[in-house]
């Protein structure tokens, strides 16, 4: 059985590139993640409404998105709405790809929180002179943002592994950098093994800043 030779040189040189990759990734990730915020909340509250027509987009689209696989939604943003004459670049593909999975995922996790707080809060802001703005905003979304924060922890761990699915659409994401890099220098293994340890790093950093954050803004609330 031959021994393998690592070239770790070969790493080391080429990792400004990975760090560039590593950033976009990051960068992607967030963007799709607080994007996919704003649309599961309207989601989880167009699920519960009454208005049957936002009930039924909503609907379609939690479904789809928790029912697919995220590559497949990836193809359709980069190749499905090529062929009606949209070509978005391979960067705009995942971007979208994402917040419409973490979008629907998130919009479940939501409604959850939404239903967790009694009805009778949002009666007693009503009585006290607020609309229904200012009562979502002052008293029912601060307490379901506390509620469902380290489920929301977990998505964005999430939409960082998944991110590396642009790899199939081109996207010089840490995954993308990674494989160019090692096709060119033949240095497989040495490369995947830096890319993957960077993702744990990037992972174990997002929940220790996670963990800091709700110390911080919950004071302690959260356990």
């Amino acid at each position: 059985m031959e021994s393998y030779d690592f070239h770790w040189n070969v790493v080391f040189n080429a990792f400004p590139q990975l760090l560039s990759g590593a950033f976009t990734t990051l960068h992607v990730s967030v963007l799709s993640m607080l994007v996919g915020i704003v649309a599961a909340v309207f989601l989880a509250l167009g699920k519960m409404s009454n208005n049957k027509v936002l009930s039924f987009i909503s609907n379609v689209w939690i479904e789809i998105s928790r029912n697919t696989p995220a590559l497949f939604i990836i193809y359709m943003a980069y190749f499905g709405l090529g062929a009606y004459g949209i070509h978005l670049s391979p960067y705009l593909s995942v971007f979208a790809a994402l917040v419409f999975v973490n979008g629907g995922y998130l919009a479940e996790t939501f409604r959850g929180g939404f239903q967790s707080i009694p009805s009778t809060q949002y009666n007693a802001a009503k009585s006290l002179g607020m609309n229904s703005v200012q009562a979502y905003k002052h008293i029912i979304l601060p307490q379901m943002f506390r509620r469902i924060y380290h489920p929301m922890t977990n998505q964005f761990i999430w939409s960082i592994l998944m991110s590396s699915l642009g790899i199939l659409v081109g996207m010089n994401d840490l995954s993308g950098e990674t494989q160019r890099l090692q096709s060119s220098s033949f240095r497989t293994l040495e490369f995947f093994i830096v890319a993957a340890g960077m993702y744990y790093v990037i992972a174990k950093a997002v929940l220790l800043i996670a963990h800091l954050v709700s110390k911080r803004i919950f004071k302690g609330e959260l356990s």
